[in-house]
């Protein structure tokens, strides 16, 4: 396998890698792209997917994306093999396998910063540029050049040699405009997505009140049950989701994969019969197919007289805490799509008045479907 050469822009992301960028972005690109990435590894935690990163690793590149996990948007590409990654950063290179990834070398193409830290139980130290940082390990015997937390590195040990960098990370230029960015160990945790732009409608709130309508804050569109694609001009609509899906009854859905909702019509009054909300956790068939849906409903509780009083279920409440809202509800069906074709497993559908929740075994909502219920 030839090397693979990556354009490395600071602050901003590496090669095809956007900061901020969705996951589903992400994997699509991977997906176009088979004889370049054609080994992936996605990491998550498989009880608690809000707990950690979720991870795409590129081994036989040396590098990973870290998503964060309640945006699924892209805060930091760490490059962990620079011999694997070839990075160009103007007209000048730096790693791969044939050219050394020095101090030196990394001093000449960025020039001049801040005096770096020194992280003593790692004996490894960071050099800081905007939205860049460059991690160096120093050699026992050399520790004593580094004792200040903040100490400038020697372009050469005593002995002639250089130190060698042995990490990139690449994030936001708004973090550690004061000289300190994001580094090793617990400094991952500082790095965040950059900022929406203005008007971006990503995670933007769906609210929904049960058997009436959605609507979105950002728009400010209103999409009541009912409503035909006559009546209203589809605004949410985008330019790839523009063909229905028919089933065998007649109805039919239009699918919105970047607003991360589906909305079924009646074959015969071409009515909306139903939305269909997506979360797009790790672990579900559906992953990467739908942009996360920031969904928030507003729904009445059953339990204890309280049907006059307002309860929400947000993309990230549990399955817990729904029962708490509405009651235990019906017997749950299985639902496998196929052991082949599904390697996660069955996941599990509770049916209320107006809402149907399919629960995945670790307790998260993988889709909502809302309809007006005909029971009394």
């Amino acid at each position: 396998m030839g090397g693979l050469t990556l354009d490395l822009r600071p602050g901003v992301g590496l090669g095809p890698f956007n900061l901020g960028m969705p996951v589903c972005e992400a994997v699509a690109y991977v997906e176009q792209h088979p004889n370049t990435f054609d080994l992936v590894h996605v990491k998550y935690h498989d009880e608690d997917p809000l707990l950690h990163d979720v991870v795409i690793s590129f081994p036989e590149h040396g590098f990973h994306l870290r998503f964060e996990p309640y945006s699924q948007r892209l805060r930091l590409i760490e490059v962990f093999n620079v011999q694997c990654v070839q990075m160009r950063y103007a007209t000048s290179s730096i790693g791969g396998p044939s050219i050394a990834a020095t101090f030196v070398a990394v001093y000449a193409l960025f020039g001049p910063t801040f005096p770096g830290t020194y992280d003593i139980d790692r004996c490894k130290y960071t050099l800081f540029y905007p939205g860049l940082s460059f991690a160096f390990p120093i050699p026992a015997q050399y520790t004593d050049c580094c004792q200040d937390r903040e100490a400038e590195l020697p372009l050469e040990f005593p002995d002639g040699t250089t130190p060698v960098m042995s990490r990139v990370c690449i994030y936001d230029s708004a973090i550690g405009s004061s000289g300190v960015g994001v580094g090793v160990g617990a400094m991952l945790k500082k790095a965040v997505p950059p900022q929406l732009p203005v008007g971006s409608l990503y995670m933007e709130e769906v609210h929904a009140k049960l058997a009436e309508e959605l609507w979105f804050t950002g728009g400010g569109q209103h999409l009541p049950f009912g409503a035909s694609p006559q009546v209203d001009p589809m605004v949410i609509h985008s330019a790839s989701d523009t063909k229905p899906r028919t089933t065998l009854c007649g109805d039919y859905f239009y699918n919105y994969f970047a607003r991360g909702l589906d909305i079924l019509f009646d074959g015969q009054t071409h009515k909306i019969k139903k939305f269909v909300l997506h979360t797009n956790f790790p672990g579900h068939r559906d992953f990467n197919c739908y942009i996360k849906c920031n969904f928030i409903i507003h729904c009445p509780s059953y339990e204890r007289g309280e049907g006059q009083s307002s309860h929400h279920i947000t993309v990230d409440t549990k399955w817990d805490q729904v029962k708490e809202l509405l009651g235990d509800g019906s017997r749950a069906a299985i639902q496998t799509q196929g052991s082949v074709s599904n390697p996660f497993g069955p996941t599990f559908v509770y049916g209320y008045r107006n809402i149907a929740l399919e629960v995945m075994k670790n307790g998260h909502i993988a889709t909502v479907t809302l309809f007006q219920s005909t029971m009394p």
